[in-house]
């Protein structure tokens, strides 16, 4: 089993919300959320915590892509711009900084016009412990 086919088989969550990992390799992942009406808020615009879990998911990806268990202590999110229902979010997350315990990693979410919706920062403390 590959750490793709892990993490999207075992978040339920990212599941629920229809988040699909794309793709996972040393570092860095790819994902997509399409906006469907149990995204939004109550002024019709995505909901924020949405578009974070959209982020989680991916930093998740990029920093478990080691092969040993991630897990976050730091995040962080900035709204450029709002979406709508119908748009599809790509996520894209990068390694910034690794050493034996911590990592930290950059997740940019854009919408399909590739316009800058958020920018996300996340740490992690990285286990000793093989994800799968």
């Amino acid at each position: 089993m590959t750490v793709k086919d892990y993490i999207s088989d075992k978040d339920r969550f990212a599941k629920h919300l229809g988040i699909q990992l794309s793709e996972v390799s040393t570092g860095k992942a790819k994902a997509q959320m399409q906006i469907k009406e149990e995204h939004l808020n109550s002024v019709n615009i995505i909901h924020g915590g949405a578009v974070f879990t959209l982020a989680d998911l991916t930093f998740a990806a990029a920093s478990n892509s080691h092969g040993t268990v991630a897990v976050a202590i730091n995040a962080s999110i900035s709204f450029m711009k709002s979406a709508e229902k119908g748009d599809v979010l790509y996520a894209e997350a990068f390694e910034v900084s690794i050493n034996h315990k911590l990592a930290s990693y950059t997740v940019q979410i854009k919408n399909s016009a590739d316009e800058l919706i958020a920018s996300f920062q996340g740490m992690v403390y990285r286990k000793k412990e093989s994800l799968i």
